[in-house]
């Protein structure tokens, strides 16, 4: 299965298709974490200069749509009940010392303990999509990534794209009618009832968090009308998170003994719904009434977290209503498998170095990332057992795991096909100091004609011949200018 994939992407690659292949085989040959794009040039595995390099980033052509199919009609990973769990999150590519890049957003980006930490710096937010595994193990199946552009809304990009994976999904036949829902889970920074409204018509469960501070309304019951007549109420009570006393009797409660969180209870009332106003999503919304999108509102309490830490409950909301606590169970471990997505991300940064290089273009950011898919998708499947195997000091069956940082050093690409050929040598070897060697022949070249013999001979007034080469010579890579743009890489 790896061979044929390593084929497959070769054959996506449509413009310096060498370069690109030998640059993804470095990465995952590199003998330690990727810090920058010149030591990837010093791979034995990348046979071409690191001008070359930068001319592929440059000028190359990745077709992404050829890509996504080839990741969807890979394996699939499923949960332990056999169906596709998805997982979408976005992950930034700051670059916050590149005022000329250009479709730069402001990233939020999380302060560690204190919420009055966060900022918002300037870069490239990737919304990423992958398929969640089961077991012992924190290895994802990334199937698609978009970059988010300043004219975006992300709740816009997200519906399309989760369409668009769904659709290659079912189309590479991983779901067929009849086969369970697949279950998408997303964190709070998603709006969840207008995505489940949006992918009504796919056979899709959503799964998302919701903010302590929220509230949910309850069905306003039988249609009635008092006295003077009017118009039925649309909604009932109002449940607050945060005011256990305007809570009702919970629908499902089940309880649940974890080995890392002690006992887990989660309370399930069925048929919760927000309410909706014209803004946001919701503000393009033609029709008069907004839709009463129906759900189940979970809460979720843990007895205690790693570290002796003081647990907060976690509030979730799920598009599908009369569920069973099977289903409750399900839901809310498959939303905390999510977090597998943050070590993927950690491992494609601090390993793989997908932020590493400072590009300057979007595109080029856009080549660079799909590279980056591709090496993480090789080393996916290059795990002899990525449902058995555990990372490195992982004793417990679930979040915390992590793909062993390490494990790009030990790919090997000498049992491989390689599909890339050979560089061509037309230019000498170069000579000790990086300038290329003397020709040791006196005789014209064909495109050029021997000097005149009256031709007057160069003054030796001027300066050395070892300044003026000095004053000629440029560093390959200084100045790269683009052919779309004009500008500097």
């Amino acid at each position: 299965m790896l061979s044929r994939f390593r084929v497959e992407f070769y054959e996506c690659l449509y413009a310096r298709a060498d370069a690109l292949f030998e640059l993804t085989d470095a990465v995952l040959c590199a003998d330690g974490p990727v810090k920058t794009l010149v030591e990837l040039s010093l791979a034995a595995e990348h046979r071409r200069g690191h001008g070359a390099l930068y001319a592929a980033l440059d000028r190359g052509w990745l077709e992404p749509t050829r890509l996504r199919r080839t990741l969807a009609g890979l394996p699939l990973p499923r949960a332990a009940d056999g169906r596709i769990v998805l997982a979408v999150d976005v992950s930034h590519w700051l670059r916050p010392d590149a005022p000329t890049s250009d479709e730069r957003l402001f990233c939020h980006v999380y302060g560690r303990g204190d919420r009055k930490t966060d900022q918002f710096v300037p870069g490239w937010p990737y919304s990423i999509v992958a398929a969640l595994e089961a077991g012992r193990t924190s290895w994802v199946a990334m199937l698609d990534a978009v970059r988010l552009g300043p004219a975006d809304d992300a709740t816009a990009v997200t519906a399309t794209q989760l369409r668009d994976v769904v659709g290659r999904l079912m189309q590479a036949g991983h779901w067929n009618p009849g086969d369970p829902e697949i279950l998408i889970v997303m964190d709070s920074g998603y709006d969840v009832t207008y995505l489940s409204h949006a992918l009504g018509d796919l056979p899709v469960v959503l799964v998302g968090r919701l903010r302590s501070d929220r509230v949910m309304l309850r069905d306003p019951g039988p249609a009635c009308s008092g006295p003077k007549g009017g118009r039925p109420r649309r909604h009932g009570g109002v449940l607050t998170f945060s005011k256990p006393e305007s809570w009702h009797q919970p629908e499902v409660t089940t309880t649940t003994d974890t080995t890392r969180y002690g006992k887990a209870e989660a309370m399930a009332w069925d048929r919760m719904h927000p309410r909706l106003t014209h803004r946001g999503p919701w503000l393009k919304h033609t029709k008069e009434e907004l839709p009463i999108l129906h759900g189940t509102l979970i809460r979720l309490k843990v007895e205690h977290l790693p570290g002796d830490r003081d647990p907060k409950p976690v509030w979730l909301w799920c598009s599908a209503t009369g569920a069973t606590g099977t289903d409750i169970d399900r839901w809310w471990q498959s939303f905390l498998r999510r977090f597998d997505l943050e070590h993927t991300f950690r491992l494609m940064k601090q390993t793989l170095g997908w932020t590493a290089p400072k590009v300057r273009h979007a595109d080029t950011a856009d080549l660079w990332t799909w590279l980056v898919i591709a090496a993480h998708t090789q080393l996916r499947l290059a795990d002899p057992s990525p449902k058995t195997s555990a990372a490195p000091g992982n004793a417990a069956p679930n979040h915390d795991a992590s793909p062993p940082p390490a494990s790009a050093a030990g790919f090997a690409t000498s049992d491989r096909p390689r599909p890339a050929r050979q560089p061509h040598r037309n230019r000498p070897a170069p000579a000790p100091g990086g300038r290329p060697a003397r020709r040791t022949d006196t005789a014209p070249s064909a495109t050029t004609s021997a000097r005149p013999s009256n031709a007057p001979r160069p003054s030796r007034n001027t300066k050395p011949a070892e300044d003026k080469r000095q004053a000629q010579w440029r560093c390959p890579c200084a100045g790269f200018s683009s052919p779309r743009s004009g500008g500097a890489l």
